[in-house]
């Protein structure tokens, strides 16, 4: 049931990035933030998703130092009290690489992953134009309070303007970030459940869903 759960999460997020891409007239590179529920108490994994898409200044399909090589990708969760640890750490396609900068700082109610690859001996092998939401490149490690309520929602959003993509030398010509309309960012959200199960409906989540996909959308507009 959570897995299903979780699908139909993805699903509505998908179709919110797809119809915020609709709206704009040049192409968008995309980084998601999974969703997914987490029992009182427990540790789970949240996957952080980069979609490479092709026609962006940065990409696999770009020359030769147009590649995307470099993130900045700060996450922010609330409400902090519902969470007693987190960190950021590399996942997915870039997890066997090797940065030639990392960084992950924290504060309260936010945490951050900075890598930089050089481009020659560390390509990001990123699929282009893959299906959303693209290439797991990092996740999130969260340790749930036991005092959390059940049937509440940590959001988990992006800082629109400390999250972007760069060359593996941080060019300006090529970065990319919201402001300048060449990144979507879509949030994902942890239901809080108890030991027992579950305490939102499947309908529920669903609207949980939509209503973070609003959010992603208002983000672009």
């Amino acid at each position: 049931m959570n897995a299903m759960k979780t699908f139909l999460i993805r699903a509505v997020l998908i179709a919110a990035v797809l119809s915020a891409g609709a709206a704009i007239a040049q192409p968008a590179d995309v980084i998601t933030v999974g969703s997914t529920p987490a029992a009182l108490g427990s540790t789970i994994d949240v996957p952080v998703y980069i979609r490479d898409t092709s026609g962006t200044p940065l990409g696999i399909d770009q020359p030769s130092g147009s590649r995307i090589q470099s993130y900045s990708i700060k996450v922010d969760y609330a409400p902090a009290s519902a969470v007693q640890s987190v960190t950021f750490t590399r996942a997915g396609i870039t997890q066997s690489l090797t940065p030639t900068f990392e960084s992950s700082p924290s504060g309260p109610g936010t945490i951050t992953l900075l890598d930089t690859f050089a481009e020659n001996t560390n390509l990001i092998p990123f699929t282009s134009n893959a299906a959303l939401p693209g290439n797991q490149v990092a996740r999130l490690q969260f340790t749930l309070n036991s005092t959390a309520t059940p049937g509440s929602v940590i959001a988990l959003t992006f800082d629109p303007v400390l999250t972007q993509l760069t060359d593996q030398m941080g060019s300006p010509a090529t970065r990319e970030n919201t402001a300048a309309g060449n990144l979507l960012l879509v949030p994902g959200a942890i239901n809080v459940v108890s030991a027992h199960g579950p305490t939102l409906s499947t309908w529920g989540l669903i609207a949980l869903a939509l209503a973070l996909g609003i959010v992603a959308i208002r983000m672009r507009l």
